[in-house]
């Protein structure tokens, strides 16, 4: 799966909102080091460095376009292309950034502690995951790809996604290595004009990457039209051609 930074950045505004309420939450210290683990095009990397502006501030995702991006918008700062499985850097940072990444990364159980490890003492792991599988949105590009006329070729696409555990479970993993977890939920609904073709190219930055993927040209459209149809049943239009799209975000900030 590629991942399409001028996608991405269509809804900048709308998906840096998080992160900057995610970073807010982080205790204040004199970090002297920081990274973007999943940093896409740059923008929450932006923001780290804005928040702690003395430290060393780094990036990493797997995607080469969103590098590429990433590098174009913060030259000052280092990118690598690797995947978050992949990284080896052992530390230890100040802080650990991972806006909107982890969901796509398995099993949890392993991986936070593992990121907590990464961080010197009094350092912060600041964690934002879509929340939102259950969402019609994601339901129903569930249920277009499982249809008879997509079914063999799209099944696997709804393995990509890692669901979450709930707040106790992630609390009490973290909680065993850190002096301090804090874990909350948060709806955000995003104004969207353009009625259901918003939604549609809201989501084709994110969630719709592995069902688009194994499709040409042609089918993509094929299937994007369906998915925009039960879509425009699913979500009011508002006189002014706005849709309002709730989406739910589980946030993190464990301090070791």
């Amino acid at each position: 799966m590629s991942w399409s930074a001028k996608q991405y950045v269509t809804f900048e505004d709308e998906r840096t909102r998080p992160v900057r309420d995610l970073l807010t939450a982080v205790p204040a210290n004199d970090a002297r080091s920081a990274v973007d683990i999943g940093c896409g095009p740059g923008n929450s990397t932006e923001v780290l460095a804005a928040r702690f502006p003395d430290a060393s501030v780094s990036g990493l995702d797997n995607s080469p376009d969103m590098i590429e991006a990433a590098r174009k918008r913060l030259p000052h700062v280092h990118f690598e292309t690797v995947g978050i499985e992949a990284w080896n850097n052992p530390g230890p940072f100040d802080v650990i950034l991972a806006n909107a990444v982890l969901h796509w990364v398995p099993d949890h159980a392993t991986l936070l502690p593992s990121l907590i490890a990464k961080l010197a003492s009094g350092g912060s792991l600041a964690v934002q995951m879509p929340d939102n599988l259950d969402e019609p949105a994601h339901r129903l590009m569930r249920e277009v790809a499982l249809s008879e006329k997509w079914a063999a070729k799209l099944s696997k696409a709804l393995e990509s996604r890692t669901s979450l555990e709930g707040a106790d479970w992630y609390y009490g993993l973290l909680k065993k290595h850190c002096t301090r977890v804090d874990v909350w939920r948060t709806i955000y609904h995003h104004p969207l004009a353009g009625g259901a073709s918003a939604v549609v190219e809201w989501f084709k930055g994110s969630a719709l990457g592995p069902f688009l993927a194994p499709l040409d040209d042609q089918q993509r459209a094929e299937y994007l039209e369906e998915y925009r149809k039960v879509v425009e049943s699913a979500y009011t239009t508002l006189p002014d051609g706005t849709v309002l799209l709730p989406f739910p975000r589980f946030f993190i900030v464990a301090t070791r």
